[in-house]
């Protein structure tokens, strides 16, 4: 196929779940913010999100301070924001209308109604109250999407793109996720009273729809080691490291039959840390070292992807 239309079905798929993962982001910090907890102020509470997002400059450049108010406009409605939703929505959007034959129209319809009730709400005004509820709509919208692809696209290699696309981007911000979150909440472990916020544990699981998942695998407490195992090592939680690399690596021994080898290797290396490691290993390295190692090699895997495949650097 050619490079332009496998770039354009590649990004529409990331940045669509780029859009599902900040508003997981958003909503677990609302939530969290509103647990009374004196060990954390505002900017303690609202400033991860952004740090997940890689946009620490760009916030303090455009917002004085890191309240509930600016870091939902900036995650959410800034279009100067390109991790924002509304900029993240509006570029699948754009990617799906240039390539709009080589899916189904069901897709397409999907996205084009996805942008045009968004811009409906946006005119509406969204303030911190409605935040949950805008959240879950957007990843509602997500879902659609994703079943929506599954149940009607050809399995070509327009399909392995779209697919590669989303599990690229999901490994990147799960990464990102758990080891922002891990590090405001792990200081809870070692209070004086040794007691872990249950709540603010349950939430980020929630961030991710891994609460259930959790009561079924370990039938325990909540433990930030075994969060960690479940969104690291677990290759049956849809969200996990793991997962994502299950799902890369037969992609790209597809794709990579005549070119692209490289792609296949790194693809290769990161999965094979991930299904033969262990989480006592990892929290021997430290798990924010392993963190940050896992998405320098994701992020080299996207760069190589999209040198070997698509049209050019995103």
């Amino acid at each position: 196929m050619l490079s332009r239309t496998a770039d354009h079905l590649y990004w529409m798929a990331r940045y669509i779940e780029r859009a599902e993962n900040m508003a997981r982001v958003l909503d677990v910090t609302y939530r969290m913010s509103l647990v009374a907890n004196s060990a954390y102020d505002e900017t303690a509470r609202w400033k991860p999100p952004v740090q997940i997002a890689d946009d620490i400059e760009a916030f303090e450049k455009n917002y004085s301070g890191y309240t509930a108010v600016n870091v939902i406009r900036f995650m959410a409605l800034d279009e100067r924001n390109p991790s924002s939703i509304v900029s993240a929505l509006n570029s699948a959007r754009e990617n799906a209308r240039a390539v709009r034959v080589a899916m189904s129209s069901e897709m397409w319809e999907t996205v084009n109604a996805l942008w045009l009730e968004l811009r409906q709400r946006i005119r509406l005004g969204l303030n911190e109250a409605d935040i949950s509820e805008f959240c879950d709509w957007v990843k509602s919208r997500s879902h659609l999407f994703r079943g929506v692809t599954f149940g009607t696209m050809l399995r070509d290699d327009s399909y392995k793109f779209v697919r590669l696309g989303s599990f690229v981007e999901r490994a990147d911000n799960t990464a990102r996720l758990l080891d922002a979150k891990y590090q405001l909440l792990l200081p809870a472990v070692e209070a004086p009273e040794g007691q872990v916020d249950y709540y603010e544990w349950s939430s980020l699981l929630r961030s991710v729809s891994a609460f259930e998942a959790y009561q079924k695998v370990f039938r325990d407490t909540i433990e930030p080691w075994k969060v960690a195992e479940l969104l690291v090592l677990r290759d049956d939680m849809p969200r996990s490291l793991h997962a994502c690399y299950d799902e890369l690596a037969p992609i790209l021994e597809q794709l990579c039959r005549q070119r692209g080898r490289e792609c296949l290797r790194l693809a290769g290396e990161n999965h094979a840390r991930l299904h033969y490691g262990r989480m006592a290993d990892i929290f021997n390295i430290g798990l924010h070292q392993f963190l940050q190692d896992f998405i320098l090699r994701n992020n080299a895997l996207g760069a190589e992807i999209q040198r070997a495949f698509l049209n050019g650097p995103e």
